[in-house]
């Protein structure tokens, strides 16, 4: 079960992507009217009546997905998802920093399934930019996670240059 309410752009909104095939027993056929996220086999097999459909369409990943099957789509879509089915599984951190990094994607990335409060200063560090937290989590109450910490030792995609290199530029931490 997804929940109802994402954290999106530092404040909590309405969920308006309708996610098609995370739950086993759900039907992907017919898709759903307005916003829907697909699995990327769905995506791969019908990219084409996707694309041509008139709501928008994204896309969402297992942890034993490649990002590289989006390599040459990223410029098309407004929406990744990455799923991350238990709390310590980390592989979406690399999926991210990949998709940003490597494929240059600029849209939306969400991180949605077994999320929590102390992944999320982690998740958008990696690029992620929603966040769709577990059900019995609460959105409000997670979002002062984001100023945990006021240093960032190592650079990322939301910060590319470590301390060190910034302290020997003149920058401040």
């Amino acid at each position: 079960m997804l929940p109802d309410r994402i954290i999106r752009n530092g404040r909590v909104e309405p969920e308006r992507w309708s996610f098609v095939g995370v739950e086993p027993e759900a039907a992907i056929q017919p898709l759903p009217e307005g916003p829907i996220a697909v699995p990327l086999a769905l995506w791969a097999a019908q990219r084409e009546s996707l694309r041509a459909r008139a709501t928008p369409v994204g896309v969402w990943l297992k942890p034993e997905d490649e990002p590289a099957a989006l390599a040459g789509d990223v410029s098309h879509l407004r929406f990744v998802a990455v799923r991350f089915p238990k709390f310590t599984d980390g592989r979406g951190y690399s999926t991210a920093s990949l998709l940003r990094r490597r494929y240059g994607y600029k849209g939306e990335l969400r991180a949605f399934g077994d999320v929590g409060r102390d992944q999320l200063f982690y998740l958008e560090r990696v690029g992620f930019d929603s966040f769709a937290l577990a059900p019995h989590r609460d959105p409000e109450s997670a979002l002062a996670s984001f100023g945990d910490f006021s240093v960032r030792y190592q650079g990322s995609i939301d910060d590319p240059l470590p301390l060190f290199r910034r302290r020997t530029a003149g920058v401040a931490p």
